[in-house]
């Protein structure tokens, strides 16, 4: 199983020689450490209790979130909606184009922006 742009393959259940398992699962501890510590900041890590770090068949490292509430996904998708919407802010300033962020009250996603997520 393995989505249009190779990125979700099937974990690794069975492991085959010449692949780079460890490669890729320290690479998936690293980032998941690194979401963690963000979350953390961010008060949401009761609501994302510990992402897990694993790999695929390919050796790819995955960064697992678990089950978590529709509300703490949609947060999760806010925030990051508003982050690429302060970038964009940002890169027009930079431009000298100004502008605003573009956040609606509720932090809703710019329009072309959308996420997706799979347990």
């Amino acid at each position: 199983m393995t989505d249009w742009r190779g990125v979700v393959a099937n974990r690794a259940e069975d492991l085959s020689p010449g692949v780079p398992y460890v490669r890729g699962w320290n690479r998936a501890r690293q980032s998941a450490g690194t979401l963690a510590e963000q979350l953390v900041l961010l008060g949401l890590d009761s609501d994302f209790p510990g992402p897990v770090a694993d790999v695929n068949v390919l050796g790819d490292g995955l960064v697992q979130l678990g089950t978590v509430r529709p509300e703490a996904a949609e947060l999760l998708a806010n925030l990051i909606a508003a982050g690429l919407n302060a970038e964009s802010a940002f890169r027009r300033k930079d431009d000298g184009v100004g502008g605003s962020l573009g956040i609606d009250h509720l932090g809703a996603a710019p329009r072309g922006y959308a996420v997706a997520a799979a347990v």
